[in-house]
């Protein structure tokens, strides 16, 4: 008994790698934390019920049977399991320290499945193959390198996907049959870091290559998969950039499918003739963008989702008639990651809601029933109470209207209740209704309110909006949240003075950009992973992803764009920083170097201002392991009660 006893206590010890010694949470060997005070051993326990939501995703059927590969967490990062049937019992096939993305079933067969995974968060992904009978795991890239995607040709021989090997810079077109890594080769060196295959032709003869030049501008291309010569589909130089996504072939391989904001504010979705070059429109009726579709095997269905205003809804679509069918009505929230199965009619997808974390679902297209696979855990708690979002809107400077969803607690919570600014990343992000996981700790228990804005150059809201932030219009942005402050002071129901500003990413630099321009007007600011100087990111940030972010930010090499730049940095304008401010960095991040907050964290103390540095050495943009998560959110709560709610 005493040996069980102990081998319980080390697999507790183990599932949360946190010691707390002397009643006292310690963070663990990967983590610096600097300035953060010490955190009671007291608190793991209050909060602990909100720190073991489970969520899952799907991520492949398998060919010929009706099972599928799911993504899910039960140890520190998410892993590929394997499920048979709807409600069964999640397998987990991969064991690493690291998160695991994916698990791609081949269109022949299912004897081994294709994943891809990264070390520390670096995102230098590389290919793997994993056998079922075996269990074995095979590199089938460099391990040096980062490579992305992975779409197999019909025949389920080839698999092709893009990579930095030649330079780290430009992402050339590989192709491998995955039974054999031998035969990895090269089929078209190209010029950018913003390049995917998107679907082969029925005959396997063609692929079309997607090239992304921004959020605004992107292009289709026609590659021979025999010889990689290119030809573009999309033509390049009109007066009006253009933007495109997806691309699927037809099933007769004449036409693509794609999403575009050709002639629209919106992405529709449209029939491209490949011999005319026509377009044929086919959601002109919705005002909205078409976020991702999948083409039935029999190519008679198209099955798509639609951002309506932040909601997801899920459409289906007669290509022969062009008219809608009917669908199955679906709790309200996310839908992502749609796909056909073989058999042509269960449709694969995963949906969350604000009461229902992440899970996989599938929908009998014939019968209209909605099969439930995964059944994720929310430690122990009763998520049907939970704070739903609230569309509100409001007049910024400029007399547009901004929009954002606010979650209030429950009513239990009296008087003025303190409040989050939550700002997404991206840039061209954006804030959407879905399950706030940990977040809810803060509505549920604290009684602290959340706002998540989608501020100008949010995606979701035309390709006009979207620009409305790019290059020297970028403290634009910043004018919404100060528009988005005296908003909050017209609602009763929230404190206006009591305001913490917080982002990752991108919203990380938001944040230290409000803490900059209207420090007087909040109480704290945490910001994660975010840009304190565009310059300095710009010169740091990875070569492949470089360019792409020049079209958004400016480029920094132009003497104008640089002076603007450098005169609105929140680094260079730390003296206005008198209010705390907590910084969490992931030290692998290939996005935003750990320089940016490195820098912005020594800046601020010279000041003389709080601040708190979360440091992880194995995690990248953003944490992704469990344990780190953790000691993230306990930190996180101690500072929103020392710099918030008093």
């Amino acid at each position: 008994m005493k040996t069980l006893t102990g081998i319980l206590f080390l697999l507790i010890l183990a599932s949360t790698s946190l010691m707390a010694q002397n009643s006292v949470i310690v963070p663990n060997e990967n983590l610096v934390a600097e300035g953060v005070p010490t955190i009671p051993g007291s608190l793991a326990e209050t909060v602990g019920r909100y720190t073991e939501f489970r969520a899952a995703s799907f991520t492949s059927w398998h060919s010929s049977k009706r099972e599928m590969l799911i993504s899910t967490r039960f140890g520190d990062t998410a892993q590929v399991h394997q499920v048979k049937f709807p409600g069964g019992d999640r397998r987990q096939l991969t064991f690493f320290p690291d998160r695991v993305g994916g698990g791609n079933f081949p269109p022949k067969g299912g004897e081994f499945f294709i994943f891809n995974k990264d070390t520390g968060g670096n995102e230098f992904f590389q290919g793997y193959r994993y056998d079922l009978a075996t269990g074995n795991v095979t590199l089938l890239t460099d391990g040096k390198s980062r490579n992305t995607g992975g779409l197999w040709s019909n025949s389920g021989q080839w698999l092709a996907y893009g990579s930095t090997r030649r330079n780290g810079k430009d992402v050339d077109l590989y192709v491998i049959n995955p039974a054999d890594p031998k035969t990895d080769k090269v089929l078209a060196q190209l010029d950018g870091g913003g390049w995917r295959a998107s679907d082969f032709s029925p005959d396997d003869r063609q692929i079309i290559l997607f090239e992304l030049i921004s959020a605004n501008e992107s292009y289709l291309w026609l590659v021979n998969a025999a010889t990689g010569e290119k030809t573009l589909v999309t033509p390049k130089g009109g007066a009006e950039k253009v933007a495109y996504g997806g691309g699927q072939f037809s099933k007769d391989g004449r036409g693509v499918y794609v999403t575009t904001d050709l002639n629209s504010e919106f992405r529709r979705l449209a029939y491209l003739d490949l011999a005319t070059r026509q377009h044929k429109f086919l959601t002109d009726h919705i005002k909205w963008d078409v976020d991702e579709f999948d083409l039935s095997p029999d190519g008679k269905t198209l099955a798509f989702v639609a951002n309506e205003d932040g909601v997801a809804r899920l459409h289906l679509l007669d290509t022969a008639t062009g008219k809608e069918m009917p669908v199955a009505k679906l709790p309200l929230g996310q839908i992502f990651g749609i796909e056909w199965h073989d058999n042509g009619t269960d449709l694969g997808f995963t949906l969350v809601s604000a009461r229902s974390t992440s899970d996989v679902y599938s929908l009998d297209v014939k019968t209209g029933k909605v099969d439930r696979w995964t059944f994720s855990e929310t430690g122990g708690l009763n998520t049907d109470n939970f704070s739903e979002g609230e569309l509100v809107r409001w007049k910024t400077f400029d007399d547009r209207m901004i929009s954002g969803f606010l979650y209030l607690p429950p009513a239990t919570f009296k008087g003025p209740r303190p409040i989050v600014i939550n700002i997404h990343g991206g840039p061209e992000g954006q804030a959407r209704p879905g399950f706030l996981g940990r977040s809810n700790y803060f509505l549920n228990e604290m009684g602290v309110s959340i706002i998540f804005p989608n501020i100008r150059g949010s995606s979701g809201y035309g390709k006009t909006f979207l620009k409305l932030d790019n290059g020297l219009l970028r403290e634009d942005s910043y004018k919404d949240i100060n528009a988005l402050i005296d908003w909050i002071k017209t609602r009763p129901e929230l404190d206006a003075d009591r305001i913490m500003v917080t982002g990752g990413s991108y919203g990380g630099h938001m944040t230290l950009a409000v803490a900059t321009n209207y420090g007087d007007r909040i109480r704290s600011a945490l910001s994660v992973v975010g840009p304190s100087n565009l310059v300095t990111f710009l010169k740091n940030t990875q070569d492949y992803r470089r360019d792409l972010r020049r079209v958004e930010y400016g480029d920094e090499r132009d003497p104008k764009m640089a002076e603007f730049l450098e005169r609105t940095a929140p680094l260079n304008n730390v003296q206005k920083i008198k209010k705390p401010l907590f910084v969490v960095q992931g030290k692998n991040d290939p996005r935003v170097p750990a320089s940016e907050s490195e820098q912005m964290v020594a800046a601020v103390r010279k000041n003389g201002t709080p601040v708190w540095y979360l440091l992880g050495k194995d995690e990248g943009h953003g944490f992704a392991k469990k344990k780190n998560v953790d000691f993230q959110f306990y930190a996180t709560i101690m500072f929103m009660q020392e710099h918030l709610l008093k």
